[in-house]
């Protein structure tokens, strides 16, 4: 890209102060965060086009995403400003600007974290009041479970219309190189594999798992060895479906119960993206947990989201659209800091596999499907236009995260001392 070609750093037109409900230190203003963007862009670019019919170039400096902005309306940009990724989805969803990819939007923002520093986070009081809200919605005992309702009891018919046929809800591993011909089952069951490959289960073991989803996991691992399975949820509408899953297994058992209540010893544990509805304050609680439960030398094999320590602090310290709107009480994980608590309850954190872009395919997957079951009324009633928009957006947001690299997925083996 030729920078001096693409009106890099040119404000916005002053005949944006006749614009209704417009004034001069509106403009300012939003020149001013304009000009942060910009100069936080230091890898890829955005063309912006504006309400006025004029357009502007923000970054081109070196390579990186090409991002597209059709900005409706300034108050998408007043969005942005006071609420950040809360304000941008707002905005998105009034119809205030929208774009021909916006995954491309999100991957240009994280990839560009430091660089922008708190260009685009909540300000003030509204950051302020974020806080509160997101302090309120907490995972105690009761909240844990009141969270979690609002997520995964949105309904099995729901989730069955746009996952595979494994009903599994976490990152898939696709082989490499990834390829459109493999499908999303086959990525979903190595993912599987890989976790219980970790646990080296044998016949006679006993294994926990920490958020049992809708039981593919413990449909495998039950056919792959002679074990006594114990899972565990606080959603009503997996563990049904997850009953009648496993009904023919009589060594199975799922129960609703939350992770600090769970007794016993088991020879293994396995947690698939379970520790991203813990929140910081409980990361302590739940490695207490598998500590306690897991015999000396036993072996837990967890798959986890984390958020690049870099940009923790401040994420930590706000509200993000997914806390807002899809996950309330939900963290990403610091890997140092996490993995700091493993160690302090005495357990080695072991060979870590990243494979944040295989989770980009898997959310591209969805999105995929999800627009399938929508044209052809699939979905159950009861989920209107508004639901189906905020869906979507959160499946583009999550991969333009994990295409971005602020975000990373893991799994890694937890070896009690």
């Amino acid at each position: 890209m030729n920078a001096s070609d693409q009106n890099i750093g040119r404000h916005l037109p002053s005949d944006a102060e006749n614009a209704p409900g417009v004034g001069g230190l509106f403009v300012r203003g939003l020149n001013r965060l304009l000009d942060r963007i910009d100069a936080g862009l230091a890898e890829g670019s955005i063309e912006g086009h504006l309400p006025d019919g004029s357009r502007r170039i923000l970054g081109g400096r070196r390579a990186g995403p090409v991002a597209e902005m059709n900005i409706r309306s300034w108050h998408a940009l007043r969005r942005i400003a006071w609420s950040g990724s809360i304000g941008l989805y707002e905005g998105w969803d009034k119809g205030e600007w929208d774009s021909p990819d916006p995954v491309q939007i999100f991957a240009l923002f994280v990839q560009n974290r430091n660089t922008l520093g708190n260009s685009a986070r909540a300000k003030g009081p509204l950051r302020l009041a974020s806080r509160a809200f997101h302090f309120l919605r907490r995972n105690s005992k009761s909240g844990a479970r009141r969270n979690i309702e609002f997520h995964y009891d949105l309904g099995n018919d729901f989730y069955a219309a746009w996952l595979d046929d494994s009903m599994t809800y976490s990152g898939a591993i696709f082989a490499e190189p990834l390829s459109d011909d493999e499908p999303l089952e086959a990525a979903q069951a190595r993912k599987i594999d890989a976790l219980l490959d970790r646990l080296e289960l044998k016949n006679g073991d006993r294994l926990l798992e920490i958020g049992c989803g809708w039981g593919s996991l413990a449909e495998r691992a039950l056919a792959q060895a002679d074990i006594d399975y114990y899972g565990i949820t606080l959603s009503a509408e997996q563990k049904a479906y997850a009953d009648n899953r496993l009904a023919a297994c009589k060594c199975s058992q799922v129960t609703l119960s939350d992770y600090r209540d769970v007794t016993g010893i088991f020879d293994a544990i396995a947690s698939a993206e379970m520790v991203e509805a813990v929140g910081q304050e409980y990361w302590p609680a739940y490695l207490q947990s598998i500590a306690r439960n897991l015999k000396p030398g036993g072996r837990a094999a967890i798959q986890l989201i984390s958020i690049a320590d870099d940009i923790f602090e401040p994420y930590a310290r706000s509200m993000d659209f997914i806390q807002r709107y899809i996950f309330p009480g939900g963290m990403l994980l610091s890997e140092s800091r996490f993995k700091a608590i493993a160690q302090a309850n005495g357990l080695v954190w072991q060979d870590q596999q990243v494979f944040g872009l295989h989770y980009a395919e898997t959310l591209l997957r969805w999105r995929v499907r999800f627009d399938a079951a929508v044209k052809e009324e699939r979905l159950p009633p009861g989920f209107d236009d508004k639901f189906i928009r905020l869906w979507r957006y959160y499946l583009m947001y999550c991969e333009g995260g994990f295409r971005g690299g602020g975000i990373d997925v893991a799994q890694v083996t937890l070896v009690k001392q």
